[in-house]
């Protein structure tokens, strides 16, 4: 059985096998692992052709070079598995961001609080603001901050406070996070909103 070729230049660049490995000397590892120590490349190249495998060099910056005597197809159909997994795991977060009034529905409040809900279980990190406007701004904040708790206890999903109540621009803000080690609350039952008494 002949060595396999490359298919394209772009495959010639990011991985050298066969005769295409310039180190004179590989540590050489077998095709279920076996550690064949530090072989002159011909030896390797040898060996490989033996077992009708190509030589791959998996690390080609380790003095000497490792490469491996395994199957070429195998090896790449491997390899873009394990592409597959780190991309699916290094999903990119972002911070989203939701506003909520003091007169704002039940209705509307839970609305918003399923779609943080959601933004969470994406793995994204939700700063929701308080937006206080006119006379409310100058309310006491102790007050203005059980109105934000009272929002935060609706949300259908366990999460984190990633940055504490505080006062910002637009009125009180919050930065939560999902917490994968708590299970998601089971049918979070909001309390009643009190409207504010408007003088």
């Amino acid at each position: 059985m002949g060595f396999t070729k490359y298919t394209t230049q772009a495959e010639k660049e990011r991985v050298r096998m066969n005769d295409g490995i310039r180190a004179k000397e590989v540590r050489t590892l077998g095709p279920e692992g076996e550690n064949f120590g530090i072989l002159p490349i011909k030896e390797a190249l040898d060996k490989a052709r033996e077992l009708g495998m190509d030589l791959i060099e998996v690390s080609p910056n380790a003095i000497p070079p490792v490469a491996k005597i395994a199957d070429y197809g195998k090896y790449k159909y491997e390899q873009k598995k394990k592409d597959k997994e780190v991309k699916s795991k290094a999903r990119v977060t972002e911070t989203k961001e939701a506003q909520v009034k003091i007169g704002t529905s039940q209705n509307d409040m839970n609305i918003k609080a399923q779609k943080i809900g959601a933004w969470l279980r994406e793995g994204h990190r939700v700063k929701i603001d308080l937006f206080l406007w006119g006379r409310y701004k100058y309310m006491e904040f102790n007050f203005l901050k059980e109105r934000l708790e009272r929002f935060l206890a609706i949300i259908p999903e366990s999460y984190k406070i990633a940055d504490e109540i505080k006062k910002s621009p637009k009125g009180l803000s919050v930065a939560i996070e999902r917490d994968a080690t708590k299970k998601a609350p089971q049918n979070r039952a909001p309390k009643p909103e009190e409207p504010l008494p408007v003088e």
